[in-house]
């Protein structure tokens, strides 16, 4: 379609082919898998609906132009040609965000000064007046993006990572990413097809996606303000038309998620962050220690849990912890669909179950696995006859 233009969605490692599949899903076309990233094509009422309802992005780009450059002279005067008038007013506020691969230009943090100072003096040269840096609320958010000699100038469409849903009030001790809950629960199979249950639910992340997904809520309902809704040209009856049209797509949820967590604060924190997203009806918190609970029905339960790695956690012996929960899953929680994320490999290894997949995957900077146990009603060999 004449209309469309080409955009660059941000992912985490890990979740590239997820986040292609949601953009299929949502109608894009021309749909490219690269690592930590899916571009696509579509229109701006597309820009707006993936911004709104892709789980697993943390950034929808519109790239504007791009260019060889081989110093940094080079790169200063191209971004000052770009009719910067076009896209905000003298009078508004930017910010730059940086990502280099390459051995000439090494220093991010230089390379979006470098793309600053050629802005605002094109608007000083210009109309005599400068606009201000914002690096939280700014009007106008610029991504630059070099890849050796290539450098690409992007508009940023979503603002704040998308991972700031906006419905967290309240955050625990190394709370989890909501685009990471997201992507693994959706990694997982779980699309809320039977009971599911966090039993290390911290300040109930995991929880809230999971509720998001069972109901086909779209996950930033609640962000405060997109990218896009201060340039010049947001069409706010496009969006609203868009956001009405997913809302519709709600569906109805019929069996129970529920937490756990042995930290009285962190449950009050995790129904805090529910009420926020308006999930309380779905979802049920309790203090609860997991290593003496069962399975409550004999029906099936999927398990998705990010249990402390000993990390920013600690937990005086991590290898009994993680033995226990293998035993608590082996004794106590038959019919089971269990996964787990940690960065401790060596404490995985004392959960002494096999695990029937395992995943890579990044939890901030460290390098995590998820990993899959299934858990059957009697023995294995049973289930297979």
């Amino acid at each position: 379609m004449e209309n469309n233009f080409k955009m660059v969605a941000k992912t985490l490692y890990g979740f590239e082919e997820l986040l292609a599949q949601e953009l299929r899903k949502l109608g894009a076309s021309n749909i490219e898998m690269g690592t930590r990233n899916v571009s696509f094509e579509g229109d701006t009422g597309f820009m707006y609906k993936a911004n709104l309802c892709c789980r697993t992005a943390i950034k929808i780009l519109k790239p504007i132009t791009g260019f060889n450059i081989f110093t940094e002279e080079d790169l200063y005067k191209k971004v000052y040609a770009i009719p910067w008038e076009k896209y905000m007013k003298s009078t508004g506020s930017l910010a730059v965000d940086a990502t280099v691969f390459s051995e000439k230009f090494t220093h991010s943090q230089y390379i979006a000064l470098k793309t600053k100072d050629a802005i605002v003096d094109r608007f000083r040269d210009k109309e005599g007046v400068r606009p201000d840096v914002d690096l939280d609320h700014p009007t106008l958010r610029i991504n630059v993006h070099i890849d050796r000699n290539i450098c690409t100038i992007s508009l940023d469409s979503s603002g704040q990572s998308l991972h700031k849903r906006g419905y967290k009030v309240a955050n625990t001790i190394a709370p989890i990413n909501e685009v990471l809950a997201a992507g693994m629960i959706m990694l997982s199979g779980w699309n809320g097809q039977c009971d599911f249950l966090d039993p290390m639910c911290g300040s109930g992340t995991l929880l809230t996606e999971a509720a998001m997904i069972a109901c086909n809520i779209p996950p930033n309902l609640n962000k405060d303000e997109f990218g896009f809704e201060t340039w010049p040209d947001f069409d706010v009856d496009l969006y609203e038309l868009i956001e009405e049209a997913a809302l519709k797509k709600i569906r109805e949820f019929h069996f129970k998620i529920k937490g756990f967590d042995t930290d009285r604060e962190a449950v009050k924190k995790a129904k805090e962050n529910i009420s926020s997203a308006n999930l309380s009806e779905f979802i049920e918190v309790a203090q609860q220690d997991f290593f003496e609970s069962e399975k409550e029905t004999d029906r099936s339960l999927w398990i998705v849990t990010n249990p402390p790695y000993d990390e920013r956690i600690s937990v005086n012996d991590i290898e009994a912890f993680y033995g226990k929960i293998g035993d608590t899953l082996k004794q106590k929680y038959p019919g089971t669909q269990a996964w787990l994320i940690t960065s401790n490999m060596e404490a995985l290894k004392c959960v002494g179950l096999r695990p029937s997949r395992k995943i890579k995957l990044f939890n901030g900077k460290l390098e995590a696995r998820f990993v899959k146990y299934e858990m059957y009603e009697g023995s294995k060999k049973a289930k297979k006859q």
